[in-house]
């Protein structure tokens, strides 16, 4: 009966404390162990009132800004969102560190026939170590790729986007 009781709980928990589709999920865990070398981690959704994410240039909603926990201490955040490409839109992440200073980024779903090398891990690995008074500037700071012009110019913005709306949230100091 305790056991029984137990993964009740267990699996009540996974879905309060996150509402990311199951293979964006498994996809998210994955990056997390890698890029802060843990093993067991909880990501607790990061919530604001409506009237601040309107004003904000990302989309705050469903679930998208994560506290990343491990041994009960923050050791991070994750970004979960979407951006536009061609035709569709591609699920992508961003990990930052507790001073919010990119760790890592990642093509999570591309869902185009062409455009896919902005997932690289070369082209992805320029994001690293930016600030949130970095601006990105295609072809400048950041590299075009041939053939993904429109999903590099909307990772681009999608980041440069996320940087602004997490000095915003800062400097009210809501994170």
């Amino acid at each position: 009966m305790n056991f029984k009781y137990i993964l009740i709980s267990i699996f009540s928990l996974v879905l309060v404390v996150s509402n990311l589709p199951k293979n964006i999920q498994k996809k998210v865990d994955k990056q997390i162990k890698e890029v802060y070398s843990i093993e067991a981690h909880k990501l607790i959704p990061v919530t604001f009132d409506k009237s601040i994410t309107d004003a904000l240039p990302s989309k705050f909603e469903d679930n998208s800004l994560f506290k990343i926990l491990s041994n009960n201490n923050v050791v991070g955040f994750a970004y979960v969102s979407k951006a536009p490409s061609k035709t569709d839109e591609f699920d992508y992440l961003v990990l930052f560190d507790n001073d919010f200073i990119i760790k890592k980024s990642k093509v999570l779903i591309y869902r185009e026939d062409y455009g896919n090398e902005i997932g690289s891990k070369r082209w992805l690995k320029q994001l690293v170590g930016k600030t949130l008074n970095d601006k990105l500037i295609y072809g400048d700071n950041i590299a075009a790729i041939s053939g993904a012009t429109i999903s590099v110019k909307s990772m681009t913005n999608a980041v440069n986007n996320l940087l602004k709306s997490i000095k915003i949230l800062h400097q009210k100091e809501l994170l």
